[in-house]
């Protein structure tokens, strides 16, 4: 991994004014149910005609992820479109390649060879899990969702086939039962997991890359002892608020390379794609378990949606639910 790590195939990440936290995700992988969980994507290098938010002079810039059910030829075939709030549920779903054949090749990318990121609507909800797949293509994972609503479904990963690029495609899902629709939480620079402080350092704005600082503590103690997970001392996804783009940036650095130390500090490069409000999941790993901090961020001009989800976060400020467990590998 390169040390100034770079966004993903089809996003630049991530925001400039630092934000707030609240919730957690704790297990073996993280979750967060209306509150902050945990992530995955995996690159090392940026593609001047699809990454960072742009393209080449002249072009126009590729859409950011997770936006399509389809690119470059393959296809998200969601086979659980709908599933009961609070049931737990046999997720399941397939890639398709463009003869409309189910995907039984990947590379893999930090440990796996797909990552599934689950996120409501109002992000509030999320969960990083991590299927397993069937002789025939079909993966399959179980999934317990809090609240109904709308969500979306984050399907990250590299075909196998030769001189296939990473990509995120991204998928509607609907949980039925009555429904209670959250505003985003404010901005704050800190967040508290089960007795862990992390803090947002850092500072960014829309077309520029910038390295984002975070810092894990418990009880007023640094942490340096942080453990690898999926093959990095912290993963970190951006979802933009309103579409949720999917943004996912890599830690400065590896565990082993001789330079990145284990904590407490983990640093990040990436780029705002754009002015607007995002909602940052940090995942870590400490005497085995897997937590994950979650941020609301903003950068560049405020927008109208951006003074109306502030206001409806006044509401909801320090408000925090229980995290469930569930976690797929």
């Amino acid at each position: 991994m390169n040390t100034g790590v770079k966004i993903t195939v089809f996003a630049a990440a991530l925001a400039a004014t630092f934000g707030t936290a609240y919730g957690v995700g704790q297990g073996i992988d993280p979750v967060v149910a209306d509150g902050g969980s945990t992530s995955h994507n995996s690159h090392s290098e940026t593609s001047p005609t699809t990454e960072g938010g742009g393209g080449r002079a002249g072009q126009e810039p590729a859409p950011a992820g997770g936006l399509q059910i389809s690119e470059t030829g393959y296809t998200l075939d969601l086979r659980t479109p709908r599933v009961e709030a609070g049931q737990r549920t046999e997720l399941r779903f397939s890639i398709r390649d463009k003869n409309g054949r189910a995907v039984t090749s990947y590379k893999r990318e930090h440990d796996k060879e797909l990552h599934l990121i689950l996120a409501s609507r109002d992000l509030g909800t999320y969960r990083h899990l991590h299927p397993a797949r069937a002789a025939d293509g079909t993966w399959s994972t179980p999934v317990e969702l809090p609240r109904a609503g709308d969500y979306r479904v984050f399907a990250d990963f590299t075909p196998g086939a030769k001189g296939a690029e990473n990509l995120t495609l991204g998928a509607d899902l609907a949980a039925s039962g009555p429904y209670e629709p959250k505003g985003l939480p404010a901005p704050s620079a800190a967040a508290k997991v089960d007795g862990y402080e992390v803090k947002l350092a850092g500072g960014l704005r829309p077309g520029a890359a910038g390295e984002v600082n975070l810092t894990v503590s418990r009880n007023g103690k640094p942490v340096t002892d942080l453990q690898p997970y999926l093959g990095a001392y912290g993963h970190l996804v951006a979802l933009r608020a309103g579409d949720l783009a999917y943004l996912h940036v890599h830690p400065n650095g590896e565990p082993g390379d001789g330079r990145t130390e284990p904590g407490p500090g983990i640093s990040f490069t990436a780029t705002a794609p754009s002015a607007g409000s995002y909602r940052l999941f940090l995942d870590f790993k400490h005497e085995g378990v897997v937590r994950t901090a979650a941020f609301t961020v903003r950068t560049g001009a405020a927008t109208a949606a951006d003074e109306a989800s502030g206001k409806a976060a006044d509401g909801h400020a320090g408000e925090t639910e229980e995290p469930s467990s569930d976690h797929g590998h």
